[in-house]
């Protein structure tokens, strides 16, 4: 071995592939014909332009020939003829949720609807509320059946003040059988039990013409309506009388019927009450209950009594 020529035996020089090159083949390097020396390996180096791509390997069916363009293949099938199939025009179906890839846009139907609906909700809730107010307003007076509503100046419930702002119901004057000044044929007795006057005196014989109970009644607070009550009996058959205010006969008659339903001559069971409805003046007036000619004054009476206004009780 010379300086400079280490052999042809070194592991860089023994180059499997050196047969390839210009330099190997003067060198003598030969193709391997063992499969380059691996077991069981093929040997496969064709010269170039020699190996044919596309054909069938040993052991192995050729592959069906590929037909001739523009004619028909006996091993095509056109998609429209497979189950589901489409043609080349047909729409693709959109991907979308539940049917393959991609996404749908937004539902806008569902957004408008929902829109809708709020509006609405909103709509009817103001509606209802003006409704509920206009109901409120309609209740400022009286009611059938009801008391008044309290206004802004009205408590439901007025509580007593130092100052007596409360108005207070003014306590009118009555007067019994026995204060009453008579006329004609009247007189009192106390035979019939049930009177409510003191001692159970009231004023009988008023049932002649000319026969009268008068009386004076101070302490009016103002001018205006008031109710007289008058407590009597009657028994049998209605009776009314003249009932004269202040000097003027005030209606036509004074009813005083058999409201108990006592029979004739049963005056202990015959106590009622009757009223009318004159108009006082402020002070002093004279009242009185008379038997005129025309009526009917078979009646035994016990009291009169006032109350401001028009009632019944």
């Amino acid at each position: 071995m010379t300086p400079g020529n280490n052999g042809a035996s070194t592991p860089e020089d023994d180059d499997p592939f050196g047969y390839l090159y210009a330099d190997g083949q003067a060198n003598g390097a030969q193709p391997p014909s063992g499969g380059y020396g691996y077991p069981n390996s093929v040997n496969r180096v064709r010269p170039v332009g020699t190996r044919q791509y596309g054909g069938p390997a040993q052991g192995q069916a050729a592959p069906p020939q590929q037909g001739v363009y523009g004619q028909p293949n006996a091993h095509y099938a056109a998609p429209e003829t497979f189950p589901g199939g489409a043609g080349p025009g047909a729409p693709q179906q959109p991907s979308g949720r539940g049917g393959g890839g991609g996404r749908r846009g937004p539902n806008t139907k569902g957004l408008l609807i929902g829109a809708v609906a709020v509006v609405a909700a909103v709509v009817v809730g103001i509606a209802v509320a003006m409704t509920s107010s206009s109901s409120e307003d309609d209740k400022g007076g009286n009611e059938a059946g009801g008391d008044p509503a309290p206004t802004q100046s009205q408590s439901a419930d007025p509580s007593p003040s130092a100052s007596g702002s409360a108005e207070e119901e003014v306590e009118l004057p009555s007067i019994e059988a026995k204060a009453m000044r008579l006329g004609g044929s009247a007189s009192l007795a106390s035979e019939v039990k049930g009177a409510e006057s003191d001692g159970g005196v009231y004023v009988a014989n008023l049932n002649q013409p000319g026969a009268s109970v008068t009386w004076t009644v101070d302490g009016i607070p103002e001018d205006g309506l008031y109710t007289l009550f008058t407590t009597y009996s009657a028994a049998g058959e209605d009776q009314s009388m003249t009932l004269t205010v202040n000097g003027k006969q005030f209606g036509s008659k004074l009813n005083l019927g058999n409201f108990t339903g006592a029979e004739d001559g049963d005056f202990a069971k015959g106590w009622t009450k009757t009223y009318a409805w004159p108009t006082l003046n402020k002070g002093t007036n004279t009242i009185t209950l008379s038997c005129a000619d025309g009526d009917k004054c078979n009646v035994l009476l016990d009291q009169f009594s006032l109350k401001k206004g028009q009632v019944k009780d």
